[in-house]
């Protein structure tokens, strides 16, 4: 199965950069989830869209290679400093708003199935139904990739992207699994 999505698309939804890779090209790490285990972001255990909701890092590897293809984008957001929390929420917002729209563009345009990650998990609702009912939204549901597991920081390097992009910036990072193997 093709995709394409081009630089003027990717504007016109709110992401910065993007490449395509094999989903072979992704490293996956229990390391990384273990960061989320220890509550990081504070979304461990709160969110369908972060682990353990997802199952095990060699689970959401399997789902992961169950693609051919992956495209990897990301948005980067300007911040007044370092330490600018404020401008860090504003920037993670807009990047959900961004995979929202993404979503939006191109559920129409692929054939079969697919999977649309995301960062840090999910702003949704305003209370997760997790863990004691369903998902309110789950074809809108974008896992983090850090909650698979993933290094982003190697998905980035694979990608052809950079992972950080300057002094008082924040970049945010997202990934569309498709192509899906028989």
């Amino acid at each position: 199965m093709s995709f394409v999505f081009s630089l003027d698309d990717a504007k016109k939804v709110g992401i910065d950069h993007f490449g395509v890779i094999s989903t072979n090209d992704i490293v996956f790490g229990q390391e990384i989830r273990d960061i989320c285990a220890g509550n990081a972001c504070r979304g461990y255990g709160k969110s369908w869209a972060c682990p353990p909701a997802m199952g095990t890092v060699e689970e959401c590897r399997e789902r992961c290679l169950s693609y051919e293809n992956a495209l990897v984008f990301s948005s980067v957001y300007e911040l007044e400093d370092s330490f600018d929390f404020e401008g860090m929420s504003r920037g993670h917002a807009r990047f959900k708003t961004a995979c929202d729209e993404f979503y939006d563009f191109i559920k129409p345009k692929m054939e079969g199935e697919f999977i649309l990650l995301s960062n840090e998990g999910c702003k949704r609702c305003k209370t997760c139904t997790y863990p004691d009912a369903p998902c309110r939204f789950p074809e809108m549901l974008f896992p983090a990739l850090e909650g698979y597991g993933i290094y982003v920081n190697k998905l980035a390097q694979s990608a052809g992207m950079k992972y950080i992009n300057g002094q008082n910036t924040v970049t945010y990072f997202g990934m569309l699994l498709y192509g899906k193997k028989c």
